[in-house]
C-alpha cells in the first residue's frame, strides 16, 4: 500500500467474472467485480472504496456487479447509537471467560486447524469448500498493514478468530471463523459485539459487516445488530 493512486474512484479500472454460481442464492448466477490486481491501492484509496459499498478478500477488493440481482446490500453497524439487545447480552455473559486480544501476526500452524474444521461444519456449499492451508494463507494469512487478527481464547485454547481492518472511520469486518463445538456460546455474535467495542474504544462510527442478503439465512444474524445502515442508491440509509 505505497503508490498513490488517483483520488478519483471513476478511474479505478475493474474486471467483472463470467457468471458463476451464487454463494448466498443457489438459484442466482453472481457476477463479481475486482479493483484491477495489478494496482497498489493506498489507505486512503480503500477507505473510500470501503465507503461506497467494495469489500476485501485476501488481496482483493470487490462488489457485486449482478445484471438482475440486487441482493447484496453493503451493511454497516452505527457504533455510537448501537446498544446490545436482551439475546445479544446474554451472549456477553455466557463468553466472559473469554480472553480477547489485538494482534498483528498469528500461528498458522494453530489457527488452521480450527478453520478447517469451521469450514467443515458450517460452509461445506460454499467458495471456501474444501478448506486448505494454501487458500487459508491466501484469504487470511496474508494481512495488510491496516489488518489485526482478534483472537478469542479461554483458559489457553484458541476459540475463535475475527480478521479486521482498520478503517479511518470504522472497522471492516473481514471474517470471522471459530469452534462449531462451542455453538451455545455465539461466538459468531460475540465476535461483532467485541469489534463494536473496540470500534467504540477507538472513536469510530460503523463496524462494516460486508454484505447482508434479505433471503440468505446464514446472513440474518446481520440484521439483528441495530441501528445501522445498508447502501443503496449509492448512500447510506439508516434503518
Amino acid at each position: 500500500m505505497t503508490r498513490d493512486i488517483s483520488p478519483d474512484l471513476q478511474k479505478i479500472r475493474l474486471f467483472l467474472t463470467e457468471p458463476h454460481r451464487c454463494s448466498y442464492l443457489p438459484d442466482q448466477k453472481a457476477v463479481t467485480a475486482f479493483v484491477d490486481p495489478q494496482l497498489t491501492i493506498d489507505a486512503q484509496t480503500y477507505n473510500r472504496l470501503s465507503g461506497v459499498g467494495f469489500r476485501r478478500s485476501g488481496q482483493y477488493i470487490y462488489t457485486p456487479r449482478c445484471t438482475h440481482c440486487k441482493a447484496c446490500i453493503p451493511v454497516r453497524i452505527l457504533v455510537p447509537e448501537f446498544l446490545p439487545s436482551r439475546q445479544q447480552r446474554r451472549t456477553l455473559k455466557r463468553n466472559q471467560d473469554v480472553q480477547i486480544d489485538i494482534v498483528e501476526q498469528i500461528d498458522v500452524d494453530q489457527h488452521y486447524p480450527l478453520y478447517e474444521r469451521y469450514i467443515e461444519a458450517r460452509h461445506r456449499d460454499g467458495d471456501m469448500h474444501p478448506p486448505s492451508k494454501k487458500q487459508y494463507q491466501d484469504f487470511i494469512g496474508n494481512p495488510w498493514e491496516c489488518t489485526r487478527f482478534m483472537e478469542f481464547t479461554s483458559d489457553g485454547k484458541l476459540l475463535g478468530c475475527a480478521v479486521i481492518d482498520y478503517l479511518d472511520t470504522g472497522l471492516s469486518a473481514i471474517y470471522t471463523y471459530f469452534d462449531p463445538d462451542q455453538a451455545r456460546r455465539g461466538l459468531g455474535t460475540f465476535s461483532i459485539l467485541s469489534q463494536v467495542q473496540l470500534a467504540r474504544e477507538h472513536n469510530m462510527e460503523y463496524v462494516y459487516l460486508g454484505y447482508w442478503v434479505r433471503n440468505c439465512g446464514k446472513m440474518n444474524y446481520k440484521s439483528k445488530f441495530r441501528p445501522a445502515e445498508l447502501y443503496l442508491n449509492n448512500r447510506w440509509l439508516k434503518y
